[in-house]
């Protein structure tokens, strides 16, 4: 998130009347569609379209901007000129601000929804005053914000980068770096080494950290390395990764676009090799 970011000291949304909101319904967002880009629209402009959210969460202020998320109750009947739009879609075609708040009040709403109930007791789960937190009112089992950690690897073996394909990608030629999530005890160095071994039969050495990016669309921060070969053969597991290859900088197959960390690493290949 942006350094200008100030989260709001809680959730609670009585005294918010202003601003930009992010209505949700499921994982899309109402935005007002100009030549220009996608623009959000303020509370008032919802409010007078008839909209009714079941979950409204003040978020806090990007570069001085007070935002809201809300969790529509049901699919809305739009007015002209708005429309309902995934955030893959609107990458590069909305405000960057506007753009990483929508991610931030996606992961929220979704751990509002995840957790109505206490997990231990049953009891309805509210909202803390004071406190960016989920609290049953029975038990007081208190729940934070949480986020599924996932490593993500650039290796490399002299001037080649490997890439590997997946049945879960959008295209069948589409070829990516290697990443998976982080088990429970395991550090990011550890989780880098397993994953490589068990999808693709390799190990690696020099492992460095590159960079991360929040990953809304699975709840999930990608801290990103890279690291070169040390040995073995490509041995794909089948499950996870069904090819593998080394590709040259100037033969790479179809790759991620740019709004992932994932291209962020290709790119420092091409670029540095």
């Amino acid at each position: 998130m942006n350094h200008a970011f100030r989260p709001a000291r809680d959730f609670h949304m009585a005294a918010v009347n202003a601003g930009r909101v992010l209505a949700f319904h499921k994982d899309r967002v109402v935005v007002k569609a100009t030549r220009a880009s996608a623009v959000l629209p303020g509370p008032d402009e919802l409010s007078s379209a008839g909209l009714a959210a079941h979950t409204r969460l003040r978020l806090g202020t990007l570069q001085g901007q007070a935002y809201s998320g809300w969790a529509l109750s049901h699919e809305p009947d739009l007015p002209e000129g708005y429309t309902l739009a995934g955030l893959r879609s609107l990458f590069g075609g909305m405000d960057e601000a506007d753009f990483q708040m929508a991610g931030y009040a996606l992961q929220l709403l979704n751990w509002v929804a995840d957790n109505r109930f206490c997990g231990r007791c049953g009891t309805a789960m509210n909202l803390e005053e004071g406190d960016r937190a989920l609290v049953c009112e029975a038990c007081r089992h208190t729940i934070y914000p949480r986020i599924s950690p996932a490593i993500i690897v650039a290796i490399t073996a002299g001037k080649r980068l490997l890439l590997a394909r997946s049945g879960r990608f959008p295209s069948k030629r589409m070829f990516s770096v290697i990443a998976g999530y982080v088990e429970p005890g395991e550090t990011l160095e550890d989780c880098v080494r397993r994953e490589i071994r068990e999808e693709v039969g390799l190990t690696v050495r020099h492992i460095r950290y590159f960079g991360s990016q929040a990953w809304p669309f699975s709840g999930s921060l990608m801290v990103g390395f890279t690291a070169e070969h040390a040995g073995g053969q490509i041995q794909v597991d089948g499950e996870e990764i069904l090819q593998a290859d080394w590709f040259a900088p100037d033969r790479l197959p179809e790759i991620p676009g740019k709004i992932s960390i994932a291209r962020q690493l290709i790119d420092w290949f091409v670029d540095n090799h």
